[in-house]
């Protein structure tokens, strides 16, 4: 999987907004609506002023076994972001296979998706450790203020080039509901291209 800066695939996104007539909005609001608002976000994007829902339970489950690598693959093929071409998936073989998503909306930022046993891995590649511009000064930097993205933490990884790599992950259990599985994989887009703008500063200039 070739890899680029989290930068490229978010002025893609912004351009794709630009160019849709969208205009970038700031808002706080408690951690507990944010799935509404990504609600009202795309009834808004398809020209519908949304009534604002109050939070409910999550429906009970609907399956009776827990995923596996092949049933989540065919599932998310299956869904209503793919139906929509808001995602690409791909089941990538291997001694451990996994499944490629690619964020049509999100300036095709590509996500890996894990399953091994009862947990749910979801992860992407950020940047090489070796483009911060102090690892150490980053490193503190980062474990300060990963909070502000919320279901999403930062790791080090080896990436295909033999680099190591900065990444952004999140898990959920293999038994959770597909709604719960395309909400973290969105989450955790947004999250990337989020920090993306935040850490810019931190990281050596690019030629």
């Amino acid at each position: 999987m070739a890899t680029k800066r989290p930068s490229y695939y978010q002025s893609r996104y912004r351009d794709r907004l630009r160019q849709q007539g969208y205009v970038k909005r700031e808002v706080w609001i408690p951690p507990d609506y944010t799935q509404v608002l990504k609600e009202c976000e795309s009834a808004l994007r398809a020209g519908v002023v949304p009534i604002i829902p109050k939070m409910g339970k999550e429906r009970n489950m609907n399956q009776i076994n827990n995923w596996d690598t092949q049933t989540l693959f065919e599932a998310l093929g299956q869904s209503v972001p793919a139906a929509e071409g808001a995602i690409e998936v791909e089941l990538v073989e291997g001694a451990e296979p996994g499944i490629l998503l690619t964020m049509k909306e999100f300036g095709d930022l590509p996500i890996l998706m894990s399953v091994s046993g009862s947990q749910i891995i979801v992860d992407t590649l950020l940047w090489p450790v070796g483009e911060a511009e102090d690892s150490a000064a980053f490193n503190t930097i980062i474990l300060k203020t990963h909070k502000l993205f919320p279901l999403s933490t930062f790791g080090i990884t080896r990436g295909p080039d033999d680099q190591d790599y900065y990444e952004m992950f999140g898990s959920l259990s293999s038994g959770s509901l597909l709604e719960s599985v395309i909400f973290e994989i969105e989450t955790l887009a947004d999250n990337a291209l989020q920090a993306a703008e935040a850490y810019q500063s931190d990281l050596k200039k690019v030629a």
